[in-house]
């Protein structure tokens, strides 16, 4: 596969990829573009209540993503590398999981109206673990508005997160489980990933790491 310049990193809250972000894109030298997670004004709330609050935390990322996203536009791509921590698409899985009849469908319209604007990635990087995993590495970060969260929850995020990629097919997709490694503590398992994607050849591929130990 030709060299990837726009780099998606994707998958459940507290799975890492705002940390493979980050390294991946020292590794390949390229800019890189952070979900605004922090700034939305409904999150503290959203997780307490999510049926009260969703529509209105939906929208916003909607909203903050589209606008990255046009900027991003906007770049010669052909010049810069970039690697995002998270697929603009993305966006319609919470919206399903989590929005009403009504408030979906009024989603959806908006949502349309702004996808076909925006650049699709040359990559995106599936980063899949385990729920009860992920619960380890959000009470570690310990954010805040985090805390609310239950597995319940996760565990519902993590299904339908595995079912929308396993029919994806708009760019080359490589499939990570990462419950049993650890890219940020272990400078071997980040060199073995980064491998991994340097040598992706297109459509979809797995890749099950032995793993170093959690």
């Amino acid at each position: 596969m030709q060299k990837a310049r726009y780099i998606a990193v994707e998958g459940p809250i507290g799975v890492g990829k705002t940390a493979l972000t980050d390294r991946l894109a020292k590794e390949l030298d390229a800019t890189v573009l952070m979900e605004e997670v922090d700034t939305n004004p409904f999150i503290m709330n959203f997780y307490g209540d999510i049926k009260k609050h969703a529509f209105q935390t939906q929208l916003f990322f909607l909203l903050s993503r589209y606008q990255q996203q046009k900027e991003l536009g906007q770049c010669d791509l052909f010049k810069t590398s970039v690697v995002a921590d998270y697929l603009f698409a993305k966006d319609r899985i919470f919206a399903y999981l989590n929005l009403d009849g009504n408030e979906l469908s009024l989603y959806e319209q908006v949502y349309r109206l702004l996808d076909a604007r925006i650049p699709k990635p040359d990559l995106v990087v599936y980063l899949q673990a385990s729920s009860s995993v992920l619960v380890e590495r959000i009470e570690k970060r310990n954010k805040d508005y985090e805390k609310d969260i239950n597995e319940g929850y996760l565990r519902a995020l993590v299904d339908a997160y595995n079912k929308y990629f396993f029919y994806y097919t708009d760019t080359p997709l490589l499939v990570v489980n990462t419950t049993e490694i650890d890219f940020v503590e272990n400078p071997a398992d980040l060199s073995n990933l980064v491998k991994e994607i340097r040598s992706i050849k297109g459509g979809t591929q797995h890749y099950i790491p032995l793993g170093s130990g959690r």
